[in-house]
């Protein structure tokens, strides 16, 4: 019985019951009836000159990091395995894009904003800071 198990590592990759192989294939209206409902009214719009642009880079192959600004870019299949560096506001975040991304928006791998740190706490912060002691 155990060795009709299959390991969660070596189970290969589908989305929606897609492997990767059928996702790169499908066109692009194709790929719209599979992917979640917003992602789909996105496409359904089209996209814009920058988005196009930064898809024919990357179907091209041309480079190692493709950077760019385009936050708002659906990750299509043809994206996978890829080095993308998203703008956050301040500099460029490399992500290498795994399938599991496929359907989410470049900039939610990208955060724009810091982790707040907190320190200790300052003089008048609350009651029991006012006391001094004497001695």
């Amino acid at each position: 019985m155990a060795s009709n198990r299959i390991s969660r590592d070596k189970r290969e990759f589908t989305y929606r019951g897609h492997t990767l192989e059928e996702l790169k294939d499908m066109s692009l209206d194709e790929l719209k009836q599979v992917l979640p409902a917003r992602a789909r009214r996105t496409l359904r719009r089209g996209l814009n000159e920058e988005e196009k642009r930064l898809l024919e880079k990357i179907e091209k192959k041309d480079k190692d990091v493709y950077r760019t600004h385009r936050r708002e870019m659906i990750i299509l299949p043809e994206f996978v395995g890829k080095t993308i560096a998203i703008h956050d506001g301040e500099k460029f975040k490399s992500v290498k894009i795994e399938p599991e991304m496929i359907g989410h928006y470049l900039g939610e791998f990208a955060l724009t904003r810091k982790q707040v740190e907190h320190s200790g706490p300052g003089i008048g912060a609350t009651r029991s800071s006012k006391y001094i002691p004497l001695k």
